[in-house]
């Protein structure tokens, strides 16, 4: 079983991929937008296609109508209709179609590491399409047990049977009290960002050195990353760095 996905991306996006004994096919990015190649994409597609990983990059959704109609003709060709899962550690308060991600259908990850427009200090949220898939993710959280005591006389880490393989991924009171005093103020860094981006696009827009990306109508991007495209670009976050303004890669390729 194979799982499609991208190499420019945090590691992060595909070491599960490996961990659960999958196997990797890369997909090429699209240059207009740095996110996943959708015709590259459909092109990869096979009848052992199970998983579309996706990055949102910088915060800019992926084209999810398309993504859609990449399942529909899997489904068609091969009978199986690949789960999408998308990485949205870039894209907490980013929109598709006037909705928040996370309201798409799909499995999608956020990230709260410490700069992020949520901050949690570290940790994150994963968003679930369905009822089945948020209680096994309640019971992979947490070493396959419940913590939702069925029997109310017994003490719940004593299970006499554990459902499911499990993990320690739950969140601590004390990273979930930080991100919910941060919580009222995601609408105002997303709307920072967004204004400092607006400014980025005006004023580069006719640098001839600086390619920017396209971004379409359907999207309001969370702009967690300005991106553009540059030549000698690592002679340029020199000098950049030299003048006190931190310009970054942000990743290198996992392939």
């Amino acid at each position: 079983e194979e799982v499609l996905t991208t190499a420019l991306t945090c590691v992060a996006t595909n070491w599960p991929i490996l961990a659960n004994n999958l196997k990797i096919k890369w997909v090429d990015i699209d240059p207009e937008t740095m996110n996943i190649n959708i015709e590259d994409l459909k092109k990869k597609l096979s009848s052992t296609t199970k998983i579309i990983s996706v990055v949102h990059w910088g915060g800019t959704p992926t084209d999810l109508d398309k993504l859609k109609e990449v399942q529909e003709y899997a489904e068609k060709k091969f009978g199986f209709r690949p789960i999408i899962i998308e990485d949205g550690a870039h894209s907490f308060g980013a929109e598709y179609n006037g909705k928040k991600l996370g309201n798409h259908g799909n499995i999608v990850m956020y990230s709260f590491q410490a700069i992020k427009h949520l901050t949690t200090v570290d940790g994150g949220l994963l968003v679930l399409p369905t009822d089945e898939l948020y209680e096994r993710g309640k019971l992979q959280r947490w070493f396959g047990i419940s913590r939702e005591r069925k029997n109310k006389q017994k003490d719940f880490r004593v299970e006499d049977d554990i459902e499911e393989f499990g993990f320690k991924f739950h969140m601590n009171d004390v990273n979930a009290t930080i991100g919910l005093t941060n919580f009222p103020q995601v609408v105002e860094n997303l709307k920072i960002h967004r204004k400092n981006a607006d400014y980025y696009l005006k004023e580069l827009q006719n640098i001839d050195c600086v390619e920017l990306l396209n971004i379409n109508e359907k999207i309001n991007s969370a702009y967690w990353l300005f991106t553009f495209k540059i030549k000698k670009r690592d002679e340029f976050i020199s000098f950049m760095t030299n003048k006190g303004v931190c310009v970054s890669q942000v990743h290198g390729r996992n392939d």
